[in-house]
C-alpha cells in the first residue's frame, strides 16, 4: 500500500499515519485517533474485528455487517477525516464540531444525525446559593445503513458500558446501527433518572430547611436549584420530539422492531418531564413559602418593636413631666415623691407589657 497508511504503535496502542516508506512520520499535531475512543466491525451482531475507520468501514461493507466509532470531542480537522470515510454532511459535521447543540433529529439521505443531551449529578454536601447541582454534555450520532459515528462532548459520560452491554446482547446488536441508536438513547434517558433522584433529595432536604423552626432567608438556596432544574428541562424537554420520529416515522436505517425500543425509551422519558415538572412546582412554592415566611417574620419584629417602644413611652413621658423647670408642682418636694413616681412608672409599664403579651405582639 502506496502513500499514508494506518499502523498501531505499540506505546498506549494508538493509530499513527506512516510515510510511503514505512516510517512514522512526525506528528505536529494530535492524529485522529488520539480523539477515537473505540471502533470496530460488528457482524451478525458479534465483534469481529478492531479496524481504523477507513479498513472497518470497507470490512463492513464486504461481509454486511456495520463500523461502530466512538469519538470524544473532535475538532474540525479531526472530524472533517472521519467525514470523508463515512460521507457525513458538511452541516452536520459543523454542528458536531461547534457543540451546544439543542436535542434534534435530521435526515441527510440516507444517513440520520442525532443530537442528544446527557446530564450527570454533581455531587455536593449541601445545597448553597451558588452549587452546581447538574452538568450537561452532548453525544451526536451520525447513523448509516452500515456505520454508526458517535460523538462525545463535554461532561457526557464514556460509553464503554453501552457497548459492553450491547456485545453481551448480540440479537439485538444483529439489528444493526440502530440498536446501538437505541441503546445510547435508552442510557442517556435512564441517567436522567438517576439525576432526577438525586435531585429530589436535594429538593426534599430544601424543603425541610424551609419549614424547621430555625431556618433563615433560603431565597438565594432556592433560587440555585431552581436554575438547575432550569438547566435539566433545557436537556431532557426537546428530546421529546425526536425520539417521538424516530419510533414513529419510517427511517431507512432504523426499523419497525428498534421502533418498539424506542416508544419504550420515550416512555421513560415522558415519566422524566413530568417528574421535572413536580419539582418545579414545588420548588416555587417554597420559593413562595419562603417569602410569605419573612414576611411574616418582619411583621412579628415590628409589633415587637412597637410594643418596646409603647413600654418605653411611659417612663419616657413621666420624666418629662417632672422634667420641666416650674417651681410649684405637685409631690415635688414630698419626700415619697420620687418613690411613687417609680412605683407608678413600673405598674403602668407592667400592665401595658401585659396587655401587648395577651394580644401577641410580644
Amino acid at each position: 500500500m502506496t502513500g499514508r497508511q494506518w499502523r498501531r504503535g505499540g506505546s498506549g496502542g494508538k493509530w499513527h499515519t506512516l510515510d510511503e516508506g514505512g516510517g512514522a512520520l512526525p506528528a505536529p499535531r494530535k492524529c485522529t485517533a488520539d480523539v477515537i475512543v473505540d471502533y470496530a466491525v460488528y457482524e451478525d451482531g458479534k465483534r469481529s474485528a478492531t479496524l481504523p475507520p477507513r479498513e472497518a468501514l470497507a470490512v463492513a461493507r464486504e461481509r454486511g455487517g456495520f463500523a461502530w466509532i466512538g469519538l470524544y470531542q473532535p475538532d474540525a480537522e479531526h472530524l472533517g477525516e472521519i467525514a470523508d470515510v463515512f460521507g457525513l454532511h458538511p452541516l452536520a459535521v459543523e454542528d458536531a464540531v461547534k457543540a451546544h447543540q439543542r436535542p434534534k433529529l435530521e435526515s441527510y439521505g440516507d444517513t440520520l444525525f442525532l443530537v442528544l443531551k446527557t446530564i450527570v449529578f454533581v455531587e455536593h454536601e449541601k445545597l448553597t446559593a451558588t452549587s452546581e447541582v447538574v452538568d450537561t454534555g452532548e453525544i451526536m450520532m451520525f447513523l448509516g445503513k452500515d456505520f454508526v459515528v458517535v460523538v462525545r462532548h463535554g461532561s457526557a459520560p464514556g460509553l464503554s458500558r453501552v457497548r459492553s452491554a450491547l456485545e453481551a446482547r448480540p440479537e439485538l446488536l444483529a439489528q444493526g446501527p440502530a440498536s446501538v441508536l437505541h441503546a445510547i438513547a435508552d442510557q442517556v434517558v435512564d441517567d436522567y433518572l438517576d439525576v432526577a433522584d438525586q435531585v429530589e433529595l436535594d429538593v426534599d432536604q430544601l424543603e425541610s430547611d424551609v419549614f424547621s423552626a430555625g431556618h433563615g432567608d433560603d431565597a438565594e438556596r432556592i433560587y440555585q436549584l431552581k436554575r438547575e432544574l432550569i438547566e435539566f428541562k433545557r436537556a431532557v424537554h426537546p428530546m421529546a420530539r425526536p425520539l417521538q420520529r424516530l419510533a414513529e416515522e419510517a427511517y431507512v436505517v432504523v426499523g419497525p422492531e428498534v421502533g418498539r425500543y424506542l416508544r419504550d425509551v420515550t416512555d421513560h422519558l415522558s415519566h422524566v418531564r413530568e417528574r421535572l415538572a413536580g419539582y418545579t412546582e414545588l420548588v416555587d412554592g417554597l420559593l413562595s413559602a419562603n417569602l410569605s415566611q419573612l414576611a411574616v417574620q418582619q411583621n412579628t419584629d415590628m409589633r415587637r418593636i412597637s410594643a418596646a417602644a409603647a413600654i418605653l413611652a411611659i417612663p419616657t413621658m413621666i420624666a418629662g413631666f417632672y422634667g420641666m423647670n416650674f417651681e410649684h408642682m405637685p409631690e415635688l418636694h414630698w419626700t415619697f415623691g420620687y418613690p411613687l413616681m417609680l412605683g407608678v412608672t413600673a405598674v403602668l409599664s407592667a400592665v401595658v407589657y401585659r396587655a401587648f403579651r395577651r394580644y401577641g405582639w410580644l
